[in-house]
């Protein structure tokens, strides 16, 4: 398929960067519990902004925080805060930092008790993947509402249900790439879940 043929969702747009990132990684199934990690801190950090800008950030993102190790992290202090807040290379917001720092120990408190997060991120759909219409495109839904009351539970900070369906997108757990995208079809085969994966237990 040639640039000329493929047709891409409108957000795309004409930046390179933006193409790049939906035609290798938005709406991909994301079976890595540490990428999930990340990819809801950048969310977070995203609030209130444009995705292009964490985007053209998320290389020193990935430098300040570590490569977004949760058990590096975790370990996070006071200092640390201080020298991300001197760093121009990030979004510098204080409460999204250290809700970063949180977010870490979340994870690894909930790694430590036997909760994968991924196997916990892909629960609340039974491990499928949500078919978005490819028509119209909300930007929060009652699943991601469900999982933002969940993780907030849990004392996750900036995840909000609009941030969770933006992630949820991203990550794949629902496919919203349009109708006519040639990208949708092609993410559709993509695998749900990592083999081995835990369903979500009911009460």
């Amino acid at each position: 398929m040639t640039s000329r043929t493929r047709v891409l969702c409108v957000w795309a747009g004409d930046d390179p960067l933006m193409q790049a990132y939906h035609d290798e990684e938005w709406g991909v199934p994301q079976r890595d519990p540490r990428a999930l990690w990340e990819m809801l801190m950048l969310e977070g950090f995203q609030a209130g902004l444009s995705w292009a800008i964490v985007l053209r950030k998320r290389e020193t993102f990935r430098e300040a925080f570590a490569s977004f190790d949760p058990n590096t992290v975790a370990r996070f202090t006071k200092r640390d805060v201080d020298r991300l807040m001197a760093n121009p290379g990030i979004i510098r917001a204080r409460a999204k930092i250290e809700a970063t720092i949180a977010g870490a120990r979340i994870f690894c408190e909930m790694r430590d008790h036997g909760d994968d997060f991924a196997d916990f991120c892909w629960s609340f759909s039974e491990g499928n993947v949500v078919a978005g219409s490819g028509r119209s495109f909300p930007t929060q839904t009652a699943l991601s509402e469900t999982i933002s009351k969940e993780l907030k539970r849990r004392g996750f900070k900036f995840v909000g249900p609009t941030i969770v369906y933006a992630w949820m997108q991203a990550v794949g757990i629902v496919n919203d790439h349009s109708i006519n995208c040639f990208r949708r079809n092609e993410v559709a085969r993509e695998p749900a879940v990592r083999r081995g994966a835990r369903r979500r237990r009911t009460k």
